[in-house]
């Protein structure tokens, strides 16, 4: 394991407090709140290092350049789902899973694997469009 830089301790921070994917840039402008004069090298360099130790999962999305995220506890499921906002761009995790895919599955298909990404608008880019908070 690399030594914890203030670099590193400021990519990390950024994650943390996220609490979402986020994409390099996303995670260069919170983490400069920390140490002002970080750069997108470093911050790539810290990605990769995270990836290989496994304290970050990247989030592929299709037709796009990953999202990262820290790593849940080895206990803990990793399965996941996520809302892709389409007008800021902002990727968030989505509780639970619709399961039963069974069900639309064709006869005699199994599937071991999926994965599901839900695209529209976010509550802040709904009220804004809006005007009003959307509650559906």
């Amino acid at each position: 394991m690399e030594r914890m830089t203030r670099q590193r301790e400021a990519v990390l921070g950024a994650l943390r407090e996220a609490a979402r994917p986020l994409s390099p840039a996303e995670i260069l402008a919170a983490a400069q709140r920390t140490v002002p004069t970080l750069g997108l090298a470093t911050v790539y360099r810290n990605i990769r290092a995270m990836l290989q130790e496994g304290g970050l999962v990247a989030v592929p999305l299709p037709g796009q350049a990953d999202r990262y995220e820290v790593a849940a506890a080895p206990d803990a499921v990793v399965h996941k789902h996520y809302f892709q906002c389409l007008t800021c761009d902002r990727v968030f995790p989505l509780e639970g899973c619709p399961g039963h895919l069974e069900e639309i599955t064709p006869p005699g298909f199994v599937v071991e694997q999926h994965e599901l990404t839900l695209r529209g608008r976010c509550i802040e880019c709904a009220t804004k469009k809006t005007g009003k908070r959307r509650t559906n």
